[in-house]
């Protein structure tokens, strides 16, 4: 088995360990049993971040996170925007990477998910999309706004859900924050649409 064969398993597990009711009706009817795609592995700056980091010490975060970081260097890290987006310190603290959908190392067209990786001191502005989403932080600390509201820290194992086109947003302080997501409902290769920027 594979580094990326062995992330998409502990991915599998460890949602299906979670008995959230959110969480469970996201993933309602996903077949696992996904055909690989045969993706160059691609990194970025914001990987370091990622290797730097303690593994959580949740036992079931911990395996996940721990095989995040052992599949890492085989992994097609990307990101969706650019320079003109966000700035160039952005794009140096900033990344995912899809471990299975319409572009993923596994193929899916009704559910994408993977992780997000920011490093400290990011800011990333309201933005929002057709997809609903899911996020759960595999670190601490990090600071999450939905809908303009205060942003509030979010910890580890926490479920943050957002409904379709709602306005969100995550800042980091001192610490990076890793985070899985899932994406169901609209397209799953949709670049998310910046608060306030005409497109």
């Amino acid at each position: 088995m594979s580094v990326i064969d062995d992330l998409l398993q502990s991915f599998h597990h460890y949602i299906a360990s979670r008995s959230d009711p959110t969480l469970r009706r996201f993933v309602e009817g996903v077949d696992w049993r996904m055909d690989e795609r045969t993706l160059a592995a691609h990194s970025l700056p914001v990987v370091d971040y990622l290797k730097g980091l303690h593994r959580p010490a949740d036992a079931a975060e911990g395996v996940l996170f721990s095989s995040l970081v052992g599949a890492c260097g085989a992994l097609h890290w990307a990101q969706t925007y650019s320079i003109a987006d966000f700035g160039a310190d952005f794009l140096q603290k900033y990344g995912w990477v899809e471990l299975f959908g319409t572009r993923g190392h596994f193929a899916s067209d009704e559910v994408a998910g993977g992780f997000l990786v920011l490093g400290p001191d990011v800011h990333y502005p309201d933005h929002h999309h057709i997809a609903e989403e899911i996020y759960i932080p595999l670190t601490d600390g990090s600071l999450w706004s939905k809908d303009s509201q205060a942003f509030l820290p979010r910890w580890t194992g926490e479920i943050i859900h957002h409904p379709s086109d709602i306005r969100h947003a995550m800042r980091t302080e001192g610490t990076s924050l890793v985070a899985l997501y899932l994406w169901r409902g609209g397209p799953l290769a949709q670049k998310s649409i910046i608060q306030g920027r005409k497109e």
